[in-house]
Order: structure tokens, then sequence, then C-alpha cells
């Protein structure tokens, strides 16, 4: 883990990149890499993890995942919050959602779990729904200006005291594979939609409490993991 870097120092801030692509090309194409997904984001695993041990689950706690895909952190989830916890897997990509089921299928989780087909920036439940949610290398699959919309739905649905953990790539250290990355984004949108943004930042603007933050490097990309709190 890398320390953490000091934002008031940062100098040459410019917005991330636009995501130049619709969301309907955002479904097709995770529609259509839905069954080999897990080998493509092998290397992300271990920091999705370390974000959902971030957020200190308890028994009996009800969890929301935005862009659980394939579903591979919802048996961590559901074995932190024990069999009185309820997990909802929330994923734009109706080819993720079928894939997560088959992942569920036959294990004791099952009754814990429940997946929807979604959006972020229009979360389909009650206002103070859940005790914590988590997003891992989703919150970057958004535009800029929806950013502070889906964590402006993630506010509404967490209770009180609710934590936040976000998992992401990172503009807050600039890096050689960052530059290359960015291009690749700039030059093959549509295959290359995520990009790094100002994780922290944006978590900060839309009112959250800063619990923790750390940085790390996936293949030479900064990857930040922030917790957050909705104050109580």
């Amino acid at each position: 883990m890398e320390e953490y870097p000091n934002l008031s120092s940062c100098s040459g801030e410019y917005a991330p990149l636009p995501v130049n692509r619709t969301k309907e090309d955002a479904i097709r194409l995770y529609d259509r890499i839905s069954v080999i997904y897990d080998y493509l984001a092998l290397s992300e695993v271990k920091y999705l993890e370390r974000g959902v041990k971030l957020l200190n689950l308890r028994d009996g706690d009800i969890v929301l995942e935005i862009g659980s895909g394939t579903g591979r952190m919802l048996p961590l989830i559901a074995k932190e919050i024990g069999s009185l916890g309820t997990v909802c897997g929330l994923d734009i990509s109706s080819g993720m959602i079928t894939v997560a089921k088959r992942r569920l299928e036959g294990r004791d989780i099952s009754m814990q779990t429940e997946l929807i087909q979604g959006d972020g920036t229009l979360l389909p439940f009650r206002d103070d729904s859940f005790s914590a949610a988590f997003m891992g290398f989703t919150l970057e699959l958004f535009d800029t200006p929806e950013i502070p919309v889906v964590l402006g739905e993630i506010w509404r649905v967490l209770k009180p005291g609710g934590k936040l953990a976000v998992v992401s790539l990172s503009r807050e250290k600039e890096t050689t594979p960052l530059k290359l990355y960015e291009w690749f984004h700039k030059k093959w949108p549509r295959y290359f939609d995520c990009r790094p943004i100002y994780v922290r930042r944006a978590i900060e603007k839309a009112g959250y409490y800063i619990e923790s933050g750390e940085m790390y490097r996936m293949f030479g990309l900064p990857v930040e993991i922030v917790l957050a709190v909705k104050p109580s």
C-alpha cells in the first residue's frame, strides 16, 4: 500500500476524461463478456476483497453492492453479515446477473442474496434501507456528471451512520501506465469505458465523512480504496 496523497498539495488537476459510450453500448459489452469476465478481471479481486473488509460488516447488516457483476464479492459479503443479514447485488447487465445467479446456485447463502438489474443513477430502493454499500471498479464507469448523482442515490438509501466503500481507478497519482490507459480510453471508448477519477474528492463533495483512504498499484495503474460514512 502506498502513502495516501496530500490532497491539498495536488497540482495540475483536471476533470476526468468523459465516458464516450452510451449505456446501451455498456450493456451490450458486458452482456457479451459476462461469461468470461471473471478471467478478464482476475487482477481486481484482492482490491475488491480489501474494500469489503474495510466495511467491517456485522451480523444482520443489510448491504447493497452496486455493479455486482458476476457476483464474485457476494459470498464474501454474505459470510460477513451472517444468516440474519441480507445483500443485494445490482448490475446494469442482464448477462452479469445471469452469471451471478449461477454462482449462487446451491450455496447456503442463496436466501441471503437478491439480484436486481438496474442503474446506479436511479436506485430502486426506499430511503434509509441499507447499513452499508460497496462499489468495486464501478464508480469510474459513470460519466463525470453522473458520479454525484450515483453518490447522492447511495446517500439516500443508506441509513444514517451507514458506510460506503469504493474501489476505483484513481487520478490522484499520475503514472506512465495511467497516461497510456487514458490514451486507450480516448481511442477505443467502447472497450476501455472506465477511466481514472478523483475518488476521494467526489465522495467528500457528496457530503460523506472520509474514514480512511488507501492507494495501491495494479499493473502500474493507481487504485484508490475509500471508506466513507453518511453522518448520523
